[in-house]
């Protein structure tokens, strides 16, 4: 019984990495499919604008400029090893309580989506800006959205763990 609770956890994170991945390469996809490069579509007047640019680069085109092999290594092998290790860690340990299994899966698959536009397209596409009052972004895509609620999710229950809230990690005994 204890063999199938581990392998059901494993599909279930799994599968909530792929659907993260897939979310995200679909709307890339459609992105791709029907907007050109730098229009700029007004979903919700300026506060929500749909536009398409390839980022050669991380987060705010940082490393653009840099040599092949560099971008190589420092955007597609360096992140790889990183979530390959988080990967370890969640399938792994499971005393990580559900909120955190669910913010890293989050974090995975929208790094892991990132690192497939720059392996097949040697860019990332980014295509959704949003200026809701104080809320004013760069441009950015689903993935980016994913790493970041899973960030949260991270944070937010390791300040209420301290706190001795719901989200406490599994105990050995409680297992």
């Amino acid at each position: 019984m204890k063999e199938l609770t581990k392998q059901i956890r494993i599909i279930l994170i799994l599968s909530l990495i792929a659907t993260n991945i897939s979310c995200d390469q679909i709307s890339k996809t459609i992105v791709r499919q029907t907007i050109d490069t730098d229009q700029k579509i007004e979903v919700f007047k300026e506060n929500l604008i749909l536009t398409k640019v390839e980022n050669r680069g991380a987060a705010y085109s940082l490393g653009a400029n840099l040599s092949p092999v560099l971008k190589i290594i420092l955007l597609q092998i360096g992140p790889i090893l990183v979530l390959l290790y988080l990967l370890k860690q969640i399938l792994i340990k499971t005393e990580y309580s559900i909120a955190t299994i669910i913010g890293m899966t989050c974090i995975i698959g929208g790094g892991i989506s990132n690192i497939l536009d720059r392996i097949l397209y040697q860019s990332v596409t980014d295509f959704l800006i949003l200026d809701i009052g104080i809320i004013k972004t760069e441009i950015f895509n689903m993935a980016d959205v994913s790493i970041m609620m899973g960030s949260l999710v991270i944070i937010t229950t390791t300040l209420l763990n301290r706190n001795g809230s719901l989200f406490n990690k599994v105990t050995k005994e409680e297992k």
